[in-house]
């Protein structure tokens, strides 16, 4: 059984690992209180105590329109601390996975984003997440950097329970229908990663020297193609079958029609070709992860 270290245990992906990771091994779990990420001393301490085979790095600031008026903030969490934790990886020899975004992108291709695509975020959140990816793999750590997108899930906040209150609140929704990606459920996610995890460890009896032979970026997503209407569409639609929200119209706008402090990607749909034949994982399409989420919303 290994030691593993989860970073970030009560966000959307971490609380869903927290339940997961113990069949893998001996998991110590922490959150913004235990371990601070603008906080080196905290981090690196945290680190050394755990003595982990594996971090899991679930943590990030994910604000991304408030990421433009705290990009010093932002950086910190989603920049320096990754490169703070893959040095404290690499010295107690760990490997590292952790978590990015489809926000590197500028959206500008039509089709769907492979990991040797040019990276181009318009955003101050997508540029300090990208500095968190580079700093990972200029580290030498074996790691694993999982770029994933539109991630939601039953609790935290996200889209899906935005649309639920704001359906509940307000006559009718009116939702941008001219960007695209794919909207992925938190728990798939961690269902994903600790299948990873244990292929990685069948593989080559622990997980660094698995990783370390296969280190690099890849693409964590669900297949398929939503815009955030249709997206809003089908929660609306699924919840409002059973009783659970008002049956009320979304209209769809474009995004000029509904301008953010952060600018998004047109097209962020993420092709996970590349993880299926490395890790031998893929995730399903996005309507069936959803209709499977949204099986356990409760009123």
């Amino acid at each position: 059984m290994m030691n593993i270290l989860l970073i970030g245990k009560d966000g959307q992906v971490g609380s869903e690992l927290r339940r997961l990771l113990p069949a893998l091994g001996e998991v110590t779990s922490v959150d913004r209180d235990t371990c601070d990420l603008t906080q080196p001393t905290q981090l690196r301490e945290t680190v050394q105590r755990a003595s982990p085979q594996l971090i899991v790095n679930a943590a990030a600031y994910t604000a991304v329109d408030q990421a433009e008026s705290e990009s010093a903030l932002a950086m910190a969490i989603n920049g320096q601390a990754c490169e703070l934790l893959a040095a404290e990886a690499r010295r107690s020899g760990a490997a590292l996975i952790h978590y990015s975004t489809d926000y590197v992108f500028d959206g500008r291709k039509r089709k769907p984003y492979v990991e040797t695509d040019a990276v181009n975020p318009l955003s101050v959140y997508g540029r300090t997440k990208l500095a968190g990816e580079w700093a990972i793999t200029a580290s030498g750590v074996p790691h694993l950097v999982l770029r994933t997108s539109w991630v939601y899930g039953l609790h935290g906040r996200n889209f899906l329970l935005t649309m639920v209150r704001l359906a509940r609140e307000r006559p009718e929704l009116r939702v941008v229908a001219d960007q695209f990606g794919v909207p992925n459920w938190a728990a798939e996610l961690a269902r994903a990663t600790t299948r990873i995890i244990g292929v990685a460890a069948a593989r080559k009896g622990n997980v660094q020297d698995a990783i370390g032979e296969n280190s690099g970026v890849f693409h964590l997503s669900g297949t398929g193609r939503a815009s955030w209407h249709e997206f809003a569409c089908t929660i609306v639609g699924t919840l409002s079958k059973r009783g659970l929200v008002p049956q009320v119209p979304v209209l769809p706008i474009a995004t000029h029609e509904y301008p953010t402090p952060a600018a998004r990607p047109a097209n962020s749909v993420l092709d996970g070709t590349r993880l299926r034949t490395a890790w031998d994982t893929q995730l399903p399409d996005w309507k069936e992860s959803l209709a499977e989420c949204l099986d356990g919303f409760a009123a």
